[in-house]
Protein backbone atom coordinates (compact mmCIF):
# COMPACT_ATOMS: atom_id res chain seq x y z
CA UNK A 1 0.00 0.00 0.00
CA UNK A 2 2.94 2.40 0.68
CA UNK A 3 4.32 1.97 -2.56
CA UNK A 4 1.09 2.62 -4.10
CA UNK A 5 0.76 5.53 -2.10
CA UNK A 6 4.39 6.94 -3.14
CA UNK A 7 3.27 6.38 -7.04
CA UNK A 8 -0.21 8.39 -6.73
CA UNK A 9 2.25 10.87 -5.14
CA UNK A 10 4.52 10.94 -7.77
CA UNK A 11 1.18 11.47 -10.42
CA UNK A 12 -0.23 14.30 -8.64
CA UNK A 13 3.09 16.30 -8.13
CA UNK A 14 5.03 15.30 -11.52
CA UNK A 15 5.77 19.15 -11.85
CA UNK A 16 7.87 19.17 -8.76
CA UNK A 17 9.45 15.55 -9.39
CA UNK A 18 10.59 15.98 -13.30
CA UNK A 19 12.02 19.64 -12.39
CA UNK A 20 13.98 18.35 -9.63
CA UNK A 21 15.14 15.16 -11.43
CA UNK A 22 16.06 17.58 -14.47
CA UNK A 23 18.07 19.76 -12.06
CA UNK A 24 19.58 16.95 -10.41
CA UNK A 25 20.29 14.25 -12.83
CA UNK A 26 21.15 16.76 -16.15
CA UNK A 27 20.82 14.74 -19.34
CA UNK A 28 20.51 11.06 -17.95
CA UNK A 29 16.80 12.10 -16.54
CA UNK A 30 16.14 11.24 -20.24
CA UNK A 31 17.34 7.46 -19.67
CA UNK A 32 15.04 7.78 -16.97
CA UNK A 33 11.91 9.07 -18.51
CA UNK A 34 13.00 6.14 -21.00
CA UNK A 35 12.90 3.39 -18.62
CA UNK A 36 9.50 4.22 -17.24
CA UNK A 37 8.17 3.94 -20.35
CA UNK A 38 9.60 1.08 -21.63
CA UNK A 39 8.70 -0.61 -18.26
CA UNK A 40 4.84 0.35 -18.21
CA UNK A 41 4.75 -0.96 -21.84
CA UNK A 42 7.26 -3.80 -21.52
CA UNK A 43 6.67 -5.74 -18.64
CA UNK A 44 3.66 -7.05 -17.62
CA UNK A 45 4.22 -6.72 -13.98
CA UNK A 46 4.68 -2.72 -14.07
CA UNK A 47 0.87 -1.66 -15.52
CA UNK A 48 0.98 0.93 -12.69
CA UNK A 49 3.35 2.99 -13.69
CA UNK A 50 1.90 6.82 -14.89
CA UNK A 51 2.85 6.79 -18.39
CA UNK A 52 0.63 9.22 -19.58
CA UNK A 53 0.72 11.71 -17.02
CA UNK A 54 4.76 11.35 -17.43
CA UNK A 55 4.12 12.47 -21.07
CA UNK A 56 2.03 15.48 -19.71
CA UNK A 57 3.80 17.05 -17.93
CA UNK A 58 6.79 15.94 -19.91
CA UNK A 59 5.23 18.10 -22.65
CA UNK A 60 4.55 21.10 -20.02
CA UNK A 61 8.05 21.41 -18.68
CA UNK A 62 9.40 21.21 -22.52
CA UNK A 63 7.19 24.33 -23.18
CA UNK A 64 9.08 25.97 -20.21
CA UNK A 65 12.82 24.55 -21.47
CA UNK A 66 13.05 22.53 -18.89
CA UNK A 67 13.24 19.53 -21.60
CA UNK A 68 13.85 19.88 -25.61
CA UNK A 69 10.37 18.80 -27.14
CA UNK A 70 11.83 16.94 -30.35
CA UNK A 71 14.22 14.58 -28.43
CA UNK A 72 11.89 13.89 -26.08
CA UNK A 73 9.67 12.68 -28.35
CA UNK A 74 11.85 10.46 -30.25
CA UNK A 75 13.54 9.10 -27.35
CA UNK A 76 10.47 8.08 -25.02
CA UNK A 77 8.80 6.99 -28.94
CA UNK A 78 11.32 4.44 -28.80
CA UNK A 79 10.87 3.48 -25.39
CA UNK A 80 6.97 2.66 -26.36
CA UNK A 81 7.94 0.89 -29.72
CA UNK A 82 10.75 -1.23 -27.80
CA UNK A 83 8.81 -1.74 -25.03
CA UNK A 84 5.76 -2.85 -26.53
CA UNK A 85 7.86 -5.25 -29.00
CA UNK A 86 9.71 -7.29 -25.77
CA UNK A 87 6.26 -7.47 -24.38
CA UNK A 88 5.28 -9.37 -27.70
CA UNK A 89 8.03 -11.57 -27.38
CA UNK A 90 7.33 -12.39 -23.82
CA UNK A 91 4.08 -13.39 -25.26
CA UNK A 92 5.39 -15.04 -28.15
CA UNK A 93 7.93 -17.32 -25.60
CA UNK A 94 5.55 -18.07 -22.87
CA UNK A 95 2.21 -18.45 -24.74
CA UNK A 96 3.21 -22.23 -25.74
CA UNK A 97 4.21 -22.85 -22.93
CA UNK A 98 1.27 -21.84 -20.80
CA UNK A 99 -1.23 -23.03 -22.65
CA UNK A 100 -0.67 -27.01 -23.83
CA UNK A 101 -4.14 -28.69 -21.95
CA UNK A 102 -5.87 -29.93 -24.89
CA UNK A 103 -9.49 -30.15 -22.56
CA UNK A 104 -10.42 -27.90 -19.37
CA UNK A 105 -9.50 -24.56 -17.73
CA UNK A 106 -8.69 -21.24 -19.58
CA UNK A 107 -4.82 -22.58 -20.39
CA UNK A 108 -6.44 -24.55 -23.20
CA UNK A 109 -4.39 -25.14 -26.49
CA UNK A 110 -8.17 -24.68 -28.05
CA UNK A 111 -8.10 -20.61 -26.42
CA UNK A 112 -4.52 -20.03 -28.28
CA UNK A 113 -5.96 -21.00 -31.27
CA UNK A 114 -8.54 -18.23 -30.72
CA UNK A 115 -6.56 -16.43 -29.54
CA UNK A 116 -4.44 -16.39 -32.77
CA UNK A 117 -7.67 -16.21 -34.70
CA UNK A 118 -8.59 -12.99 -33.35
CA UNK A 119 -5.75 -10.98 -33.14
CA UNK A 120 -4.59 -12.25 -36.71
CA UNK A 121 -8.49 -10.29 -37.36
CA UNK A 122 -8.31 -7.41 -35.06
CA UNK A 123 -4.83 -6.89 -33.71
CA UNK A 124 -3.91 -4.21 -35.29
CA UNK A 125 -6.60 -1.85 -34.34
CA UNK A 126 -6.25 -3.75 -30.85
CA UNK A 127 -3.02 -1.74 -30.69
CA UNK A 128 -3.47 1.04 -31.21
CA UNK A 129 -6.12 1.93 -29.55
CA UNK A 130 -4.77 -0.01 -26.06
CA UNK A 131 -1.78 2.68 -26.10
CA UNK A 132 -4.39 5.40 -25.01
CA UNK A 133 -5.70 2.68 -21.92
CA UNK A 134 -3.18 2.58 -18.85
CA UNK A 135 -3.00 -1.21 -17.75
CA UNK A 136 -4.83 -2.45 -21.00
CA UNK A 137 -1.59 -0.76 -23.32
CA UNK A 138 0.77 -3.47 -20.81
CA UNK A 139 -1.66 -6.65 -21.52
CA UNK A 140 -2.57 -5.97 -25.27
CA UNK A 141 1.22 -6.59 -26.76
CA UNK A 142 1.62 -9.60 -24.26
CA UNK A 143 -1.74 -11.05 -25.78
CA UNK A 144 -0.41 -10.44 -29.21
CA UNK A 145 2.25 -12.46 -28.71
CA UNK A 146 0.49 -15.30 -27.00
CA UNK A 147 -2.12 -15.01 -29.92
CA UNK A 148 0.74 -15.36 -32.46
CA UNK A 149 -0.09 -12.31 -34.53
CA UNK A 150 2.20 -12.10 -37.49
CA UNK A 151 5.18 -9.91 -36.82
CA UNK A 152 5.63 -7.68 -39.31
CA UNK A 153 1.71 -6.88 -38.48
CA UNK A 154 2.16 -6.32 -35.47
CA UNK A 155 6.05 -4.34 -35.53
CA UNK A 156 3.40 -1.77 -38.09
CA UNK A 157 0.94 -1.33 -35.33
CA UNK A 158 3.02 -1.10 -32.73
CA UNK A 159 5.38 1.78 -34.26
CA UNK A 160 2.41 3.77 -35.29
CA UNK A 161 0.74 3.27 -32.06
CA UNK A 162 3.54 4.63 -30.31
CA UNK A 163 4.57 7.31 -31.99
CA UNK A 164 0.68 8.63 -31.80
CA UNK A 165 0.30 8.06 -27.98
CA UNK A 166 3.50 9.90 -27.36
CA UNK A 167 2.84 12.42 -29.23
CA UNK A 168 -0.73 13.09 -28.41
CA UNK A 169 0.16 13.42 -24.41
CA UNK A 170 2.76 15.36 -24.94
CA UNK A 171 1.94 17.88 -27.60
CA UNK A 172 -0.80 18.07 -24.64
CA UNK A 173 1.37 19.06 -22.29
CA UNK A 174 3.38 21.59 -24.72
CA UNK A 175 0.36 23.48 -25.61
CA UNK A 176 -1.86 23.26 -23.26
CA UNK A 177 0.08 22.68 -19.77
CA UNK A 178 1.23 26.00 -19.12
CA UNK A 179 -2.48 27.84 -19.60
CA UNK A 180 -2.76 29.57 -16.39
CA UNK A 181 -6.02 27.96 -15.92
CA UNK A 182 -4.33 24.39 -16.07
CA UNK A 183 -1.46 25.56 -13.92
CA UNK A 184 -4.12 26.26 -11.02
CA UNK A 185 -5.74 23.14 -11.01
CA UNK A 186 -2.82 20.80 -12.23
CA UNK A 187 -3.86 18.61 -9.39
CA UNK A 188 -7.50 17.55 -10.61
CA UNK A 189 -6.10 17.81 -14.19
CA UNK A 190 -3.80 14.80 -13.43
CA UNK A 191 -6.63 12.95 -11.45
CA UNK A 192 -9.18 13.43 -14.97
CA UNK A 193 -5.94 12.64 -17.14
CA UNK A 194 -6.06 8.85 -15.23
CA UNK A 195 -9.56 8.67 -15.15
CA UNK A 196 -10.44 9.43 -18.63
CA UNK A 197 -7.90 6.90 -19.63
CA UNK A 198 -9.47 4.15 -17.63
CA UNK A 199 -13.08 5.13 -18.61
CA UNK A 200 -12.66 3.09 -22.07
CA UNK A 201 -11.46 0.21 -20.56
CA UNK A 202 -14.26 0.21 -17.92
CA UNK A 203 -17.04 0.48 -20.27
CA UNK A 204 -15.43 -2.35 -22.69
CA UNK A 205 -14.96 -4.52 -19.20
CA UNK A 206 -18.87 -3.91 -18.98
CA UNK A 207 -20.04 -4.30 -22.03
CA UNK A 208 -18.17 -7.69 -21.77
CA UNK A 209 -19.51 -8.58 -19.08
CA UNK A 210 -23.22 -8.22 -20.63
CA UNK A 211 -22.37 -10.30 -23.69
CA UNK A 212 -21.05 -13.05 -21.79
CA UNK A 213 -24.06 -12.59 -19.46
CA UNK A 214 -26.31 -12.80 -21.91
CA UNK A 215 -24.29 -15.60 -23.61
Amino acid sequence: MQLIGSIFQIILHLDTYLRVIAIDYGPWVYLILFMVIFCETGLVVTPFLPGDSVLFMLGTLAASGVFSLIPSIAILSGAAIIGDTVNYSIGTFTGPKAFTRTEGGFFKKDNLVKAEAFYEKWGGSAIILGRFMPIIRTFVPFAAGIGRMRYGRFIAYNVVGGILWVLFFTLCGYFFGNVPFVQANLTPIMYAIVLVSVIPAIVGGISTRRRTDRA
